[in-house]
């Protein structure tokens, strides 16, 4: 593939203050920069495209440092109750579905509102009414959680006879009988025994559907951060098929009871992905859970839920086997992605990578973790000596239904102040942004909003939630584009977005008026 020349507008190699700029840019066929300014417009006849920019900007491709594109995709094939406003509406919305499609034995969907039933609670019998005969299975906005009807929990075996299990819970009425909702893989995987899961040729459609919309929105580079054995298969045929329109990068989800098990498919999913010498797809990093989420009570703190004294939720692993985990991943070359939303979590995910380092020696390995809802201020600054990122998914910074309604009775005054604190990492450590899509909006001009001035859409508080965690406009920019590029290993990668207008000169809150006009990826434009 042959050279393509921009022109005509202005050309950004980053979002920061010092960002050079040019008026022309000529890549070749991988994408690499050949030439700019008027070297690069003597090239325009030779060049087998010409771009006009129109005016408009032409700069670093956004990335996602945490997401979640296959559920995404999946999403858009089955009920649509996200934007559901109610229980009652969900309800009709499973039932119109499931009329429409007396073909699906088992009706999945995703991603229900937990904020509709009191405390996140919702019964299994309000399906029932939409339902009563076929299983229905729907994911809360969290992913954390599932609403079962009763004929799901029957075929499961699931009654007020089943213990607690391992890594999971779940919530029974008065006489012990199940809800209707299962939290955490130990609970919700109470049905992998009988249920079917998704065909292999919708998570197929769901990864094309998925990197398309991440490329209409300028982005050029997701990291998936929960990827299962059967996945693989779908990523690996979506490749073949060229069916991906961004870059992936697969993380392999370890299980904290058989991990050991899971060390030789790990390395070989990886050389199947290597194998095809996709440049749009690779499978560098293992994924683990160290807790859940505060909503649910599961994330592990070190102190008490005020809502629940005696209760500080749930650590996933065994000390000592995550460290060893951790250890036998890394010196296979994998990249860690811990994901940390209380503090305790986060306390032990910074503890496995010390030792790792001693154990296994320095290297560049940026370690990642996710979300760091929660932090005790005393573990900050080992960010930093440890090389690690901290990749925040800013939308999460605000006063919203889930932070009011569940987030924050849960955590109290105190540790409200302390939640996501952004502008504390970015100033002393390693940052990158996120969207953990499908939980919350993969658009990257939302987040930045956030990030820059901790207020809702509707710009509650005037002054912003916790505005000292606040950043720069350009800070979060770079964050979403230069920040994923360094947690992805790719730091000089020069995939492309043309915006129709420079982002750093806009109001945070009118970043959505944005206009993307053009993804390049590995040199190929990925949009119309």
């Amino acid at each position: 593939m042959g050279a393509t020349v921009f022109l005509n507008g202005t050309i950004l190699d980053g979002y920061g203050a010092d960002a050079a700029a040019t008026t022309a840019l000529a890549i070749d066929g991988d994408g690499k920069w050949i030439a700019t300014g008027p070297e690069a417009e003597a090239l325009r006849g030779d060049a087998e495209g010409v771009v006009d920019l129109a005016g408009g900007v032409l700069a670093p491709a956004f990335g996602d440092g945490h997401a979640h594109p296959l559920q995404g995709g999946l999403e858009k094939l089955g009920p649509q109750v996200r934007a559901c406003a109610s229980v009652a509406e969900i309800v009709a919305c499973v039932k119109r579905w499931a009329d429409e499609h007396p073909e699906q034995e088992w009706i999945y969907g995703a991603s229900y509102d937990a904020t509709l039933a009191p405390d996140g609670m919702f019964d299994a019998r309000w399906l029932d009414e939409a339902v009563p005969d076929r299983p229905v299975v729907l994911r809360a906005w969290d992913y954390h959680t599932v609403w079962v009807n009763s004929e799901a929990l029957h075929r499961a075996g699931i009654d007020a006879d089943t213990p607690e299990p391992p890594l999971g819970r779940i919530p029974r009425r008065e006489d012990g009988s199940p809800l209707g909702i299962l939290q955490e893989p130990g609970a919700v995987d109470l049905l992998l025994p009988v249920e079917p899961g998704r065909p292999h040729h919708e998570r197929v459609e769901a990864l094309r559907l998925a990197t398309e919309e991440y490329a209409s929105l300028g982005i050029a580079w997701i990291q998936d951060a929960w990827v299962e054995p059967a996945e693989v298969e779908a990523y690996l045929d979506a490749s073949v098929r060229g069916h991906l329109a961004t870059r992936v990068n697969l993380a392999l989800r370890a299980d904290p009871l058989r991990w050991r098990d899971q060390v030789p498919a790990f390395v070989e999913a990886r050389r199947r992905v290597e194998e095809l010498n996709d440049p749009l797809l690779t499978a560098a990093t293992v994924k683990v859970f160290v807790d859940g989420v505060v909503e649910n009570h599961t994330a592990a703190l070190l102190d008490d839920y005020t809502d629940v004294p005696g209760d500080r939720g749930m650590v996933n692993w065994d000390a000592a086997e995550l460290a060893t985990a951790a250890a036998t991943f890394d010196r296979l070359g994998f990249q860690l992605h811990f994901h940390a939303i209380g503090d305790a979590a986060c306390r032990i995910a910074l503890d496995v990578f010390e030792q790792v380092e001693e154990q296994n020696g320095p290297r560049d390995r940026r370690p990642v973790i996710a979300h760091v809802q929660l932090a005790d201020p005393a573990d900050l600054p080992r960010f930093a000596r440890l090389g690690a990122i901290a990749n925040f998914e800013p939308l999460w910074a605000q006063l919203d239904p889930m932070m009011l309604d569940l987030t924050l009775p849960r955590l109290g005054p105190e540790r409200e102040l302390l939640q996501y604190p952004i502008r504390t990492l970015h100033d002393s450590a390693r940052i990158s942004f996120g969207s953990d899509w499908p939980v919350s909006d993969n658009d990257w001009r939302p987040g930045v909003a956030t990030a820059v001035t901790r207020r809702t859409a509707a710009g509650v508080p005037a002054d912003g939630w916790t505005p000292a965690e606040r950043i720069a406009l350009p800070d979060a920019l770079n964050a979403y584009s230069a920040g994923v590029a360094h947690q992805a290993f790719a730091d000089a990668r020069r995939d492309l977005v043309w915006l129709d207008r420079d982002p750093r000169a806009v109001a945070p809150h009118d970043l959505r008026g944005i206009r993307v006009l053009g993804t390049w990826v590995a040199g190929v434009r990925r949009t119309p």
